[in-house]
């Protein structure tokens, strides 16, 4: 009986530890061992960043809506209060993008809540 021989095999399991490393600085990206040991990491770490990555994203959409906020007077956590009073439902995402890209809307939502 002939011996098995698994070099087609071993052949394609490096090559897709070595895809999934693509990018990565220095050796990690070429030799099998150092990708492995990268990929284990970065693997452990990729839920974390999900949740960081939301995270910082509110924190963005709040410091522009604060700053079109203090070009129309008033300050963030107000006009988070006025809106909440108002019943005005518009996330943080949207009143960010109109805040950069539509300043008058912003404005009008600003009066709106305000009265």
């Amino acid at each position: 009986m002939p011996r098995v021989k698994r070099g087609t095999i071993a052949h394609k399991k490096r090559e897709k530890l070595l895809k999934k490393s693509k990018g990565y600085k220095w050796s990690r990206k070429s030799k099998e061992r150092a990708a492995k040991e990268a990929l284990l990491h970065g693997m452990s770490r990729k839920f974390k960043g999900r949740k960081e990555k939301k995270r910082n994203y509110r924190a963005l959409w709040q410091v522009q809506i604060n700053a079109a906020a203090r070009m129309n007077g008033t300050k963030y956590s107000e006009l988070i209060g006025l809106m909440k009073k108002a019943n005005v439902k518009i996330d943080r995402k949207i009143l960010a993008e109109l805040a950069q890209n539509e300043p008058e809307v912003f404005k009008k939502i600003i009066s709106a809540v305000k009265h």
